[in-house]
């Protein structure tokens, strides 16, 4: 069975002399899209994988009479996992340049980001569409409210990477979980060579798992690791750009009482977190679900922000004596808190936040309301 996604409509994005990006993690279904646009798509095409040598031979090869006679006759060139191929951005850079009316797509993984292989060669030559894991915003197109609020459960505990989705047996879907974090999750950084092993890796995101709703303290996690603080800080800055983590920063317009100095750090989809630890244990048997709740609700605003756009800023807010507001949004001059609550409770914002931001709206995100939140 095959899930709609957001960008299932990929010519509206196409224009001539212009390279569509689409990347995003690895196993959202990158491919699953091109596949579906080129046959039913009006143009002519040709259709590369990056692993192909002879693609990777004529595209990375920077020259012009080859990338001419690779692209004649054909108004569409798309290339599926790009970024395996050398000087990808430069190639793309002279067939956009020089071939008349020539439309190209791309896909590839965060090794786009991290490599900086299409940034600068294409400014101006290129639209970027970023995929995620399934969200609950292009779920509710094809669902009730009734019917996703009834899987909430499954969402919190196994995720929303297509294939686990698409799998009808718990077990199958811990199976694809625990291949993904396996065979998947770090590759991009593993194969830049940037990183050595995937032990400090891994066992750095199960500390951060842990802490999921809590600030974190990159000194603490070095110590932890007995590794270097510079080295904790950047390897977290890989697996931002590798959309395994969500960083959530202090808001805070210099008051005394607010911090401001650390983060808060969230995984993209559910599934993966527990992957991570190790555990899909029902809801009745967790000591966790208010962070399973808070990781879903922000990792889900943040695709919603993404593909609708929504454009805004986003932080938490904290105070030296823990009066704290979850997630805050700033947005077209104005200041949104949000609180995420598991269970019915009465909740009003801090007098400290509604003393320093008077002006601000103040909203308390519970199961009854929470998919206008994210959908």
């Amino acid at each position: 069975m095959r899930l709609p996604r957001i960008y299932d409509d990929l010519e509206k994005h196409l224009a001539p002399n212009r390279v569509l990006v689409l990347y995003g993690p690895r196993q959202v279904g990158k491919t699953t899209i091109l596949q579906s646009y080129l046959a039913t798509t009006k143009w002519k095409y040709r259709l590369e994988v990056g692993d192909d040598i002879h693609a990777q031979e004529i595209i990375g090869s920077k020259d012009l009479r080859w990338l001419t006679e690779f692209t004649e006759g054909y108004n569409l060139i798309a290339i599926d996992e790009a970024q395996r191929i050398p000087n990808i951005g430069l190639g793309l850079k002279i067939l956009v340049d020089n071939i008349p009316g020539i439309r190209v797509i791309v896909t590839g993984s965060s090794s786009f980001e991290l490599s900086g292989q299409v940034g600068e060669p294409l400014t101006g030559r290129k639209k970027t569409l970023i995929l995620y894991p399934l969200s609950q915003y292009e779920l509710r197109s094809q669902h009730s409210a009734y019917d996703l609020k009834r899987d909430l459960e499954n969402f919190l505990i196994f995720g929303s990477y297509p294939e686990v989705l698409t799998a009808r047996k718990r077990s199958d879907k811990i199976a694809v979980i625990m291949e993904i974090v396996g065979s998947y999750l770090l590759k991009d950084i593993l194969e830049l060579d940037r990183v050595k092993s995937s032990k400090v890796l891994l066992d750095l995101l199960r500390l951060l798992a842990f802490q999921i709703g809590k600030e974190v303290s990159l000194r603490e996690l070095a110590a932890q690791l007995g590794i270097d603080y510079k080295t904790v800080a950047r390897y977290i800055d890989l697996l931002e750009k590798s959309f395994v983590l969500y960083n959530l920063r202090g808001y805070s317009r210099n008051l005394r009482k607010e911090i401001t100095k650390k983060s808060k750090y969230y995984f993209y989809d559910n599934g993966i977190r527990n992957g991570i630890i190790s555990n899909f244990n029902v809801l009745p048997r967790r000591g966790d679900i208010g962070p399973l709740w808070e990781n879903f609700l922000v990792s889900e605003r943040a695709k919603l922000q993404a593909y609708k756009p929504i454009r805004s800023n986003n932080y938490f807010w904290r105070t030296w004596d823990q009066k704290e507001i979850d997630f805050i949004e700033e947005r077209e001059g104005m200041l949104y808190g949000f609180e995420f609550k598991w269970g019915a409770k009465k909740i009003t914002a801090p007098r400290d936040w509604l003393e320093a931001y008077p002006e601000s709206v103040f909203t308390v995100i519970d199961r009854e309301g929470y998919l206008d939140f994210i959908s």
